[in-house]
């Protein structure tokens, strides 16, 4: 008989403090408690789950100050970001990156996916970032996660996993911080949680935060064009809100909203040498010609049921999502020896969603555990671009010309629905030996149309684009058990990103494809959890071989962007996590990951350039992780803690740009850097303090590298630098909370 698998109910009541370890924090090493994570839609311990998991909690978060996934990767082995503006991210697990516009990681919050599953909306570059105020714990699940997650989960997963309502008390907690950044202006946020039990079955839980960040980079000025300090600061705002009912102990009913306005002003890029991505000019500058912004707002509605009939339980989840973007970019570098003035890039990116899950689950079973369910998504999605030029000004200030005709307008619509079935089913062949198993089958149809004016590209309408794919995704995964305390694991998983139908400009030469192919992954993966009997010690190891067929590359034709599949692409790995609890009050972890990441096959030599053995963009050979925190009793009442963290990752490849590639002969090198950080608190109990400084050493570290023709960002200057994005200069700052 099993005894290790933990109920629904008991997850909520369980504290996590450390990231990626079999156990939480307890007052004495030996007494900490198991952590519990849904990575597969139910609840279980960690060291239950046959594949790798990280778990970052809510307490860490706020200990580390962590609000952002930058500051995630510290804590997370495999986990990249390549990001040059906040609220434009891609991340990267295991290396499963080629720089395409289709997201290979999926982003949860709580049972709802958010972003686009499609290549025609841009959703790899705007992973949702939101603020991680009040979660319980952020889950990243490493590994394509097809079977219960679906489209877009490549390389992996990550999940917030919100704080839910609760009605055995009133609890209040209120946050202030102020920051200084080195060369910039000081940045500031609040943040506010409350939760209010409305009677013995009704609960209401809300939080709202917002933070001001200064910018850090100057733009110096080219030509008559903006001098300006600090250009790239931002403000990030929103709320939370969630209302649960549960009438008795077997149903429950879980209302949730959430809404985040990001708004940036220039992108966070720095101008490079292209050759060595050296920072130009002595500093973090810019030649910005005219000011620009990018506006990202994020809306979440959510209504998740629950019932428990007894030896099953039913979920409900039902959602709608928006993710909007308008950002303007400075395109005066590339075009004004065209047009022979400045000239500026608007546009607008706009996804909303809605989906459905239905899903029967077995409760505690000692032969079988399964899972049932249904899934069904509609997006809807618009890009839309109009180039303009306007008159150089007063610095800040953007003045548009009146042209009695416009320059290029391009409008695309598309829409994607899809619907899913899928099993799970876990069967306890013996008391020290499981088989896990999973599959899933998938039906997608898209369609799309485009509309272009402009003198540049002419009147045009194409309509009638469709695509449609069927694709069946599986998982195997055999464990075996040690006590209570230790497994060993095997899975093989396939996921899958959706193909698509291509908008194909005027013109274009036969030949050109029309649709793109999804592409798939195969995962071959083996690990080791456990810990030790006191539970002072904990590690977890894992060797993993994927498979990547059919990549979806970015592509340009007659200046038009176009998805089409390359070659394949193979990832050899290893992660080890371990950490130490040698006395109270002192936690140490470290991680190690290993991901040699290379094109198996060649790309097209004028549309993309790589070639067999080329390594996969912003995926370091090595990356090693450092966290160490010591607590201890200061006087009467007063916890005092200190801790520093450490991220390490090897040189890097940049993007694959085959306009770099014609003029340096290779794709751009990312040095190895580290980034080192500080943090100190005094907790009162219901008051306390944090200290810390980030990037302690003021690392410049490149953590990405536009295309030297792109469009986004800031591509480059008259002079021909490249744009780069770089980790945020040292910034020393605190944190006051109270709690009620």
């Amino acid at each position: 008989m099993r005894h290790s698998n933990v109920r629904a109910g008991t997850a909520l009541a369980l504290v996590l403090m450390l990231p990626g370890t079999a156990f939480a924090q307890d007052a004495e090493p030996g007494l900490q408690d198991e952590i519990v994570v849904t990575a597969q839609k139910r609840a279980q311990t960690l060291i239950d789950v046959p594949q790798s998991v990280s778990v970052v909690s809510g307490a860490t978060l706020e200990e580390q100050g962590a609000t952002n996934f930058a500051d995630y990767l510290k804590n997370v082995p495999s986990l990249q970001l390549v990001q040059g503006t906040p609220g434009q991210g891609r991340l990267v697990l295991r290396g499963i990156n080629t720089g395409g516009v289709a997201s290979t990681v999926a982003v949860y919050v709580d049972e709802t996916p958010f972003g686009s599953s499609t290549g025609l909306a841009n959703g790899s570059e705007l992973a949702a970032d939101f603020d991680s105020l009040d979660v319980a714990r952020i889950e990243v699940l490493r590994g394509p996660q097809g079977t219960l997650y679906g489209a877009s989960s490549l390389g992996g997963l990550l999940k917030f996993v919100t704080n839910a309502p609760s009605t055995a008390g009133f609890e209040a907690k209120a946050l202030g911080g102020f920051e200084l950044t080195k060369g910039g202006d000081a940045s500031y946020r609040g943040a506010a949680m409350v939760n209010l039990p409305l009677g013995e079955t009704l609960a209401f839980r809300a939080s709202g935060s917002y933070r001001k960040q200064g910018g850090y980079i100057d733009s110096i000025g080219t030509a008559g064009s903006n001098v300006r300090s600090n250009i790239n600061d931002f403000e990030n705002y929103g709320g939370r809100a969630s209302l649960l009912w549960k009438p008795d102990a077997n149903f429950s009913v879980r209302l949730s909203a959430l809404f985040q306005n990001l708004y940036v002003d220039a992108p966070s890029i720095v101008e490079a040498d292209p050759a060595t991505l050296k920072p130009l000019y002595g500093g973090l500058t810019q030649s910005e010609y005219l000011p620009t912004f990018s506006n990202v707002k994020y809306r979440l509605y959510n209504g998740t049921i629950d019932y428990d009939f007894g030896g099953v339980t039913l979920t409900s989840a039902t959602s709608y999502g928006e993710q909007l973007q308008s950002f303007r970019a400075d395109y005066t570098a590339n075009l004004n020896a065209v047009l022979g003035t400045y000239v500026y890039f608007d546009q607008l990116t706009e996804n909303r969603k809605w989906t459905q899950e239905l899903r029967l689950a077995s409760n505690d079973g000692d032969f079988l555990e399964w899972m049932i369910g249904g899934y069904y998504t509609h997006e809807k999605a618009r890009i839309f671009q109009n180039l303009k030029t306007a008159v150089p000004g007063t610095p800040g200030v953007l003045t548009p010309i009146d042209l009695p005709f416009e320059l290029a307008v391009f409008n695309l619509d598309s829409r994607y629905e899809e619907i899913a079935g899928f099993a799970n089913a876990t069967l306890h062949l013996s008391p020290w030996f499981d088989i896990d198993l999973g599959g899933r089958y998938s039906h997608n149809s898209q369609r799309a149309e485009q509309a272009t004016d402009g003198i540049l590209l002419g009147t045009a309408l194409i309509d009638g684009l469709r695509s449609s794919d069927n694709v069946f995704t599986w998982s195997v995964a055999p464990k075996v058990k040690f006590g209570e305390q230790a497994s060993l694991y095997a899975r093989i998983a396939k996921g899958y990103r959706p193909g698509g139908p291509n908008v194909i400009p005027i013109g274009s030469p036969p030949g050109t494809p029309t649709t793109y192919e999804p592409d798939t992954v195969t995962s071959y993966e083996i690990g080791f959890k456990g810990d030790t009997a006191d539970r002072t010690a904990s590690i977890e190891a894992s060797l993993y071989h994927i498979d990547w067929k059919n990549i979806q590359l970015a592509a340009v034709v007659n200046g038009f962007g176009v998805n089409v599949n390359g070659a394949s692409a193979k990832v050899d790995g290893a992660e080890v996590v371990a950490t130490l609890r040698p006395t109270a009050g002192l936690s140490t972890l470290i991680s190690f990951t290993y991901n040699d990441a290379r094109l198996s096959g060649d790309t097209d030599p004028v549309a993309v350039g790589a070639v067999k053995g080329d390594r996969l963009p912003f995926t370091p050979k090595y990356a090693v992780n450092a966290n160490a925190d010591y607590e201890w009793d200061l006087a009467s009442g007063v916890t005092a803690s200190v801790g520093a963290s450490i991220r390490s990752v090897s040189r890097q490849s940049g993007g694959f740009d085959p306009a770099y590639l014609a003029t340096f002969g290779r794709f751009p090198r990312v040095k190895a850097y580290e980034v080192l950080d500080l943090r100190a608190g005094l907790d009162f109990g219901r008051f306390s303090l944090a200290a810390y400084v980030n990037n302690l050493t003021n690392s410049g570290g490149v953590t990405s590298t536009p295309a030297l023709l792109g469009v986004a960002g800031l591509p480059r200057n008259a002079n021909g630098a490249l744009g780069t994005g770089v980790v945020r200069p040292r910034t020393i700052g605190v944190n006051a909370t109270i709690g009620f």
